[in-house]
């Protein structure tokens, strides 16, 4: 009753479900969920069940009073209660002229709402408004019979229509349902294989395997049991795993538990192999199961046997099958070889790629060596020393003869019968294998195994830095027949450095002194070891590189910095020189709070302005100094509206609590740039340099440049503007060039100013493109262009899953892979109304990565000449290959011969 009488006193009686739970805490002091809901329920509830006296929107969000219930209401209150419902129409004008107020529905597609008389003309007005329909309702009431049945008075040819179509999309549903979730699985049938060489093999292909197709949203349960009914013979427990097909045969992984589990549940794809058994055995054998013993089939390569039981000298190839978690030095048992020396390559068996295993190492598995199925396994059996199984110039050695030498000469200081033996070797013949066969045929104590090392012997006599065990004779660029000496001592290992090191300036041939070090060790703690070595007091002292004429070169000034940082190689030569190290004039001016910045001047060329030197406004003359053709931007294109070179303009020197702004000032002052016009340092764009490009853009005028941290070697180029710019935090410098139509080719470039306050998304970055170039969104696509590699990348949106579980998409960002967007950075322009092709690329493109390809070509051939020229010479020892160090100048000192 008292909702009722809220709805009357409601123009049209329509009010918002929302509004009517407040009218009524307003009118009686007490919300409805604390008095009505725990017997009526909730109110919008309540209002569906009571359908005969309210009607509720489709969509629930507004509720009215039925027609014939007003008129029961109006006479209810009138005879009940006079007073209230003189209060109701004194509140409600109009009530009484119901009959004269239409109702009114705004019909928008799908959406169906009341609207008031007042509203229709505000409704539909205006552009958005594109035509108007009205429709009057024959009959306001609906009959009793009507109501929840909506096939009422409907003809019959719309129900049969509705009918057909119903029928039809249950069909589609059925089948979507049926191609969605159906996948097909391998049944492999155990009965029908049987284990060999470490797998299991079918005995019969057209019976072991069946084909089935299963609604993986259905349970393994049900899985199981359509498994029995298709196997009609089986007898006994049926055990369902999950296996799959290897190189060596079935292998069987892990058991599939939990029948009211899903397939989805327990991640089962599709064409998945499902192996059907009892769980233990197959043909009376017990199958290991699980992805630790998995098979591995290796080419295992050793000498042959003849037939009467003895080795011949050709190299034969059989493939072996493991499993994974077996030991490395099973392959002898496998192969019934005694002990010997094994050699792995997980490449085909060519002359390169072959890794000695130390015999510490043979009861390592298989998997922690990385072996995979088609590795290569070579076998070197112990009583055949003098043999080399490994190659000579890409093919197979077969015979002993074919071989080379190495000389070994005993230096361990040890009583030995012989003291220099040879001992047969190629390019790829390991270290290790000619320190063990040394030992044994100079018969030394096996306790050198552990405790010795080779070392190259020079034309001189001295033995150079330490060669590792796991290189072969062509890493460590050693020539066949050079000589080495077996000396105490292990080798260096991968992280440490092998250093001689003398005191003055001076050296003396074989004074020198030996330390090895790690190469994170600093110089400052260098130092000190080799001062503790010499037994010399005192801090006063400091490091020396040699230089090529083995003389005293540049001083080591950063004592903090690691030794790999300098880049100091293994077979280095340090001097300790007395005095303290005096700090660089660069180090001095960093200490007194100044920089030397180099300044470049940076002009994209066709970019005409008032920077133009007075003297040429036509061709613009690059400043005086040296010139560095680069590509205009981060990005140019290469055409000749885009080429731009770096002209020297000078050195600076400036204090790190200077401004940008300032920075820009001082840099006005150069003799160089007075050929050119600049109104102020506002009109001056700033660049870092590096790869002699323009890479970070300076922004800020009046940021310190000690904010800006720049390093003792940055390099600043300088860009002319047209205007002054004043750059935001969230502002990007972009470099636009429009495609030609009808050429491979563009236009000058223009820059861009991007705003990505609004996210780094492609969407953003296509608008402010085409809001630029005045042309549609959907008309235009954009291409960033990567000029090391002369090639573009068409910028689209795209969305990352994060987990499988989630599907939380990851927001796409044109920082990140694969964009890499920065300041400086080309966008190249297609209009699709003009051409809708994909390619971005020009002519310069394919000229420049052709060139990529043959410099490439030609650098592997000028490689395999120089390989092949010092193949030719013959000398007795060389100094092991050390990375090429930069040039430097010479001293030569002339004696007196009078």
């Amino acid at each position: 009753m008292i909702l009722k009488a809220i709805l009357l006193q409601e123009e049209s009686n329509l009010i918002p479900v929302d509004q009517l739970g407040q009218k009524l805490l307003k009118k009686i002091g007490i919300s409805w969920n604390k008095k009505y809901r725990k017997q009526h329920g909730p109110l919008r509830k309540f209002l569906q069940l009571h359908s005969q006296l309210f009607l509720l929107s489709s969509d629930g969000s507004t509720v009215s009073l039925l027609k014939n219930c007003v008129l029961q209401a109006e006479f209810s209150f009138q005879r009940n209660d006079p007073q209230v419902f003189k209060t109701l129409t004194s509140e409600s004008p109009g009530l009484n002229d119901r009959t004269s107020c239409p109702h009114w529905f705004d019909i928008n597609d799908s959406k169906v709402q009341p609207i008031k008389e007042k509203d229709i003309e505000q409704q539909f007005q205006g552009r958005e408004s594109a035509y108007m329909l009205f429709y009057r309702k024959s009959q306001l009431q609906r009959p009793p019979e009507a109501r929840a049945n909506p096939r009422y008075r409907v003809p019959c040819h719309l129900l049969n229509e509705m009918d057909a179509a119903n029928i039809e999309l249950q069909r589609k549903r059925a089948e979507y349902d049926s191609t969605n979730n159906e996948f097909e699985l391998r049944l492999h049938v155990g009965p029908h294989y049987h284990f060999l060489n470490g797998a299991l093999h079918p005995v019969s292909q057209t019976e072991s395997v069946w084909d089935l197709s299963f609604d993986k949203r259905k349970t393994l349960g049900d899985l199981r049991q359509s498994v029995f009914q298709l196997l009609d013979f089986w007898e006994g427990d049926m055990v369902l795993s999950t296996a799959k097909c290897l190189p060596a045969g079935l292998h069987v992984y892990q058991t599939l538990d939990g029948d009211d589990l899903t397939l989805c549940e327990i991640e089962i794809a599709d064409e998945e192999d499902i192996f059907v058994w009892n769980g233990v055995e197959v043909g009376g054998i017990q199958i290991p199961t699980g992805s630790d013993c998995e098979p591995l089939l290796l080419n295992v390569l050793h000498l042959a046997t003849s037939s009467e039981g003895e080795k011949c000298q050709q190299l034969t190839e059989s493939p072996q099958v493991f499993p994974s978690n077996a030991e490395v030095g099973s392959v002898f048992t496998a192969l019934a070889i005694p002990v010997g020396a094994i050699f792995l390559s997980s490449t085909e068996c060519t002359n390169e790629g072959w890794t000695a295993i130390p015999q510490e190492d043979w009861r390592k598995t298989f998997r922690e060596q990385g072996l995979t199925n088609g590795s290569f396994v070579l076998i070197q059996d112990s009583s055949n020393s003098n043999n080399s199984l490994l190659t000579k110039q890409g093919e197979w050695i077969t015979t002993v003869n074919e071989t080379n030498w190495i000389q070994v000469k005993n230096l361990c200081q040890s009583e030995s019968e012989e003291e220099l033996v040879k001992i047969p070797a190629t390019a790829n013949t390991v270290v290790f294998d000619i320190r063990i066969k040394a030992i044994k045929e100079l018969k030394l104590m096996k306790e050198l195994a552990e405790n010795s090392c080779l070392r190259p012997i020079d034309r001189d006599g001295k033995l150079l830095c330490p060669v590792p065990d796991h290189c072969t004779l062509k890493e460590t660029e050693l020539r066949i027949e050079s000589s080495l000496g077996l000396c105490p001592g292990k080798a260096p290992t991968s992280s440490q450095l092998f250093l001689f090191f003398a005191v003055g300036s001076h050296i003396q041939p074989g004074t020198e002194m030996e330390i090895i070090v790690e190469e994170t060790i600093t110089v400052r703690d260098c130092l000190k070891i080799m001062l503790e070595k010499l037994g010399l007091p005192g801090d006063s002292w400091h490091l020396r590189k040699t230089d090529w004429c083995y003389e005293a070169g540049e001083p080591l000034h950063e004592e903090d910095a690691t030794l790999k940082e300098l880049m100091i190689y293994s077979g280095d030569t340090l001097l300790l020189i007395e005095g303290k190290l005096p700090p660089p004039l660069s180090e001095m001016l960093r200490f007194q709070g100044f920089l030397k910045v180099p300044i470049w001047w940076y002009q994209p060329h066709g970019c005409a302005g008032p920077w133009r030197s007075h003297q040429d406004q036509t061709n613009g003359p690059p400043p005086q100094g040296g010139v560095w053709g680069a590509s205009a931007t981060q990005g140019a294109p290469g055409d000749t509206y885009a080429e731009a070179s770096l002209s020297y303009l000078g050195d600076i020197e400036i204090s790190d609590d200077a401004t940008l702004a300032e920075l820009k000032s001082q840099a006005m002052t150069l003799p160089s740039v007075s050929e050119f016009f600049i109104p102020s340092p506002a009109f001056l764009r700033a660049w870092t340099v590096e790869s002699k490009r323009p890479s970070r853009l300076l922004r800020i005028n009046q940021q310190q440049l000690r904010e800006y941290k720049l390093g003792r070697r940055t390099e600043i180029c300088l860009e002319p503007l047209q205007k002054e710019e004043n750059l935001g935090p969230q502002d990007v410098l972009l470099r636009i060039q429009r495609r030609l139509p009808g050429e491979r080719a563009y236009g000058p470039p223009v820059d861009l100013v991007w705003d990505t306050a609004l996210g780094w998304t492609a969407s953003t970055l296509q608008r402010r493109v085409a809001d630029c170039c005045s042309l549609p969104v959907e008309k235009i696509e954009i291409a960033k262009y990567f000029p090391e590699k002369f090639e573009w990348l068409p910028v689209s949106s795209w969305s990352q899953q994060t987990t499988k579980r989630k599907k939380k998409k990851k927001q796409e960002n044109l920082q990140g892979a694969p964009y890499y967007l920065k300041d400086g950075d080309t966008i190249g322009i297609k209009n699709l109304l003009v051409e809708d092709d994909g390619d971005f690329s020009t002519d310069r493109d394919d000229a420049g990565k052709e060139k990529q390809k043959q410099l490439a070509l030609g650098g592997r051939k000028s490689q395999e000449v120089l390989r092949g020229q010092s193949s030719s010479v013959v000398s007795g020892a060389e100094l092991p290959g050390r990375p090429q160090r930069p040039e430097a100048s010479l001293s030569i000192h002339v004696g007196s011969f009078r």
